[in-house]
């Protein structure tokens, strides 16, 4: 039988979580749900799309061939939905939108800018805040979504989410630092560096814990929440960082050099995408800022 659009969804999510119990939970659906779509879609197509193994599902060469096809027919749907909507709904509405700071000025640009060009009739309201506090608006029904952090979500069962990009932590430094010349850089070797912490959403913690967990307590040169005043202490040899490649950008404002390393060994990640209160119905223009960002996914991905 033909694919559905439901699988290609449920393939989708089990790509990008690696696990069927992790696509269940982005999903709010069951684990066999999620198992019995996979092997429908396998048998349809006649190939193997996952290996299967204790730690999960690696994702198969024609796997990766499939998954640029099913993002790309679920972005050409999502458009046809907005190119056909009721017209009252595109003469106009309002949109109430949350963002972390974290991500407000590396995602949300692009995103609202294609919403924008979109819906031009509708009016955005935007605030931005940590997440705690546009997770409370959100539940409250102050907020229609958010646009955040959200693998630091506290309220998993009061929010739906939709994951668009995964960013894993990296290393940035000073050119010249001894650490760039290294074949390969463990978390123990930056256990007596001065360090340059972000104080924003949950990436001090991530970062404590980190080092905490090789039995390091983490040596805090300098605390800051300006993702630029961190680029600037590291060009200047004022200590290293951990962030997530999200952020990076090779140059400070400046001028200066910043290198980025890969660390081995298990770093934590950055989940961005949007959030909205579960079993609440959605007004259209919050529905057409959520097909927005499954779009935007696509896009980033090429």
């Amino acid at each position: 039988m033909a694919f559905t659009l439901r699988q290609l969804q449920y393939f989708i999510a089990a790509a990008e979580q690696g696990t069927v119990s992790g696509a269940a939970q982005n999903l709010s659906i069951s684990q066999s749900s999620v198992t019995e779509a996979i092997r429908d879609l396998e048998n349809d197509l006649g190939v193997r799309l996952f290996e299967r193994h204790s730690r999960g599902l690696s994702i198969t060469n024609k796997g990766h061939q499939f998954l640029r096809h099913a993002t790309k027919i679920l972005a050409n749907v999502s458009d046809a939905r907005r190119s056909f909507a009721d017209e009252r709904s595109a003469a106009g509405g309002r949109l109430q939108l949350g963002v972390t700071s974290l991500v407000a000025g590396y995602v949300l640009s692009d995103l609202l800018a294609r919403y924008r060009r979109a819906n031009p009739d509708v009016t955005v309201t935007a605030i931005e805040d940590n997440g705690d506090y546009l997770e409370h608006l959100l539940v409250g029904g102050e907020l229609d979504v958010a646009v955040m952090v959200v693998s630091s979500l506290r309220d998993r069962m009061a929010l739906q989410i939709d994951i668009f990009e995964v960013s894993p932590f990296r290393l940035w430094l000073p050119l010249g630092h001894p650490l760039a010349t290294k074949d390969a850089i463990a978390a123990p070797d930056l256990a007596s560096e001065p360090l340059i912490m972000l104080a924003l959403d949950e990436i001090e913690e991530s970062t404590a814990t980190l080092l905490t967990a090789v039995g390091a307590r983490p040596n805090v040169a300098f605390r800051t929440r300006s993702v630029e005043a961190v680029r600037s202490l590291v060009a200047t040899g004022a200590g290293i960082a951990l962030l997530p490649d999200l952020v990076y950008r090779p140059w400070s404002l400046e001028g200066d050099r910043i290198e980025s390393r890969d660390v081995s060994g298990r770093l934590p990640t950055v989940q961005v995408g949007i959030a909205w209160r579960r079993g609440s119905p959605l007004p259209p223009a919050a529905r057409d800022f959520i097909a927005a960002a499954q779009t935007h996914r696509t896009v980033r991905q090429r």
